[in-house]
């Protein structure tokens, strides 16, 4: 597949760096030359110094032979233009584009995005994905990632083991004899560093940081066997009021009815604008690493802090002071990945990576065949993707103890008729039933392979 991606930023870079590396044909476009000299020596992309909207760029680009156009830059007035250059000049089939102003948006709007209009395939509003990935964990704690599958009847979820785990140094294949009614499936095991699938005879031990699938009604049945049993949030302060701060209140406000929620905003205006657009949400105007602001907000009693700013460190600290106080769980933005890395020994307890979530977004889209879903993990090491099952697959039937896997990949949970099927060495996949299978990176096109309308998949 032919792509060009618009934008060489961090989310730009990571979508040319998954993309080539499953042996697709990248050409990335910035402005920036020291960032597409540095782009294209560490990535098998071709690199181009250009404005990514420009006819003539687009052109020496490849776009007259492009199968999909990734507009990604820092404008959304580009990014626009960018799509409707490649639609009306060069007839690229799938242009995606990220907009982040939310004027945009507004549903009264939509009719701009029209083929007649502005041609855009796609539009990922990074705010609002962030937004909604934050209020997911807040409905799973103990969890520092949650992703739904299949109308979210599947959930996949990622949690940090310690000593107090009762099931660590336990061969996998005992779970499902001491547990054979909880409907959970381990996929994934990260230790120092690597992400591995794992075989019924691994064991889990502490410090690792591990992901599971399970039948949504299930998760809280299975989140003490990996020592977690904290409660759902009740009271919860976030810091910054932007456009994520803003979609993460609202959100709380219309679907977690018991939450009381407190939101701290430097700005006075945008304070002021919020507290408009809010109901029964405290908002209050300071600075989140004043104590006195923080005491104001009685982080002591929340059971939860959210830092959402625009700065990192305000992020960082303000979680930390938050939790000197008495707050039990700390959820942080980082956009930064160098701080990433330091988070669980700062005693941050989540951190979220906007710059993850809109490539996850990003490369659903992106994916071929019957592809209803995807999740990227840990910077792109593993991925969760859930297709749907076609006749000629080699998924369907057979029993599953029976189907030679690509290595590096596991089935974590079926769907079928709105019923999950937690698979077992007998169980038959179906015509049209919906599979989630976990696939670390380089056996992500295998598994794209396995719902694609080809009869041959391996």
């Amino acid at each position: 597949m032919q792509v060009i991606v618009c934008g060489a930023g961090q989310v730009g870079s990571n979508i040319a760096r998954q993309l080539a590396r499953e042996g697709n044909d990248v050409t990335l476009v910035d402005q920036n030359v020291e960032l597409v000299r540095k782009i294209g020596d560490e990535l098998d992309v071709r690199a181009m110094v250009g404005h990514a909207s420009h006819p003539d760029i687009l052109e020496n680009a490849g776009a007259r032979d492009a199968d999909m156009l990734i507009a990604v830059t820092y404008s959304d007035e580009v990014n626009m233009v960018a799509c409707q250059v490649a639609h009306s000049l060069f007839d690229v089939p799938k242009k995606v584009a990220r907009i982040r102003a939310q004027q945009y948006l507004a549903p009264i709007w939509s009719d701009l995005y029209s083929r007649d209009h502005l041609p855009i395939d796609v539009i990922i509003s990074p705010e609002v994905e962030v937004a909604e990935a934050i209020a997911r964990r807040l409905k799973v704690p103990g969890a520092f990632d949650t992703v739904s599958f299949a109308d979210g009847l599947v959930q996949v979820i990622g949690v940090r083991l310690d000593e107090s785990c009762p099931i660590v140094n336990t061969p996998l294949r005992q779970l499902t004899e001491l547990f054979p009614d909880l409907n959970i499936v381990v996929v994934g095991i990260y230790r120092e560093g690597r992400m591995t699938v794992p075989t019924s005879d691994d064991q889990m031990f502490p410090g690792d940081e591990v992901y599971f699938a399970a039948d949504v009604t299930h998760v809280a049945r299975a989140m003490p066997l990996f020592g977690h049993e904290e409660q759902e949030a009740r009271n919860v302060v976030i810091v910054g009021g932007g456009n994520i701060g803003l979609h993460l209140a609202q959100s709380i406000q219309r679907d977690m009815k018991n939450v009381s929620l407190k939101l701290i905003e430097s700005n006075k205006k945008r304070a002021e604008f919020i507290q408009d657009q809010l109901e029964n949400t405290i908002v209050l105007n300071g600075d989140a690493l004043d104590p006195d602001i923080l005491t104001e907000a009685n982080v002591r009693k929340a059971e939860t802090i959210v830092a959402l700013t625009n700065d990192d460190e305000v992020n960082i600290l303000s979680s930390l002071l938050a939790k000197g106080q008495g707050s039990e769980t700390s959820i942080t933005l980082i956009n930064n990945p160098v701080f990433t890395r330091l988070m669980t020994s700062l005693g941050v307890d989540v951190v979220v990576d906007p710059r993850a979530t809109t490539v996850s977004e990003i490369l659903r889209h992106v994916r071929r065949g019957r592809i209803r879903g995807l999740h990227s993990f840990q910077d792109g090491a593993a991925e969760v993707v859930e297709g749907e099952a076609l006749e000629t697959s080699k998924l369907v039937g057979k029993e599953l103890r029976n189907i030679k896997l690509p290595k590096g990949t596991i089935i974590g949970a079926i769907m079928r008729e709105n019923s999950v099927i937690i698979p077992r060495g007998k169980t038959v996949i179906k015509p049209n039933d919906r599979v989630v299978i976990f696939a670390l990176s380089n056996a992500v096109r295998k598994v794209e392979e396995m719902f694609s309308v080809s009869l041959e998949f391996f």
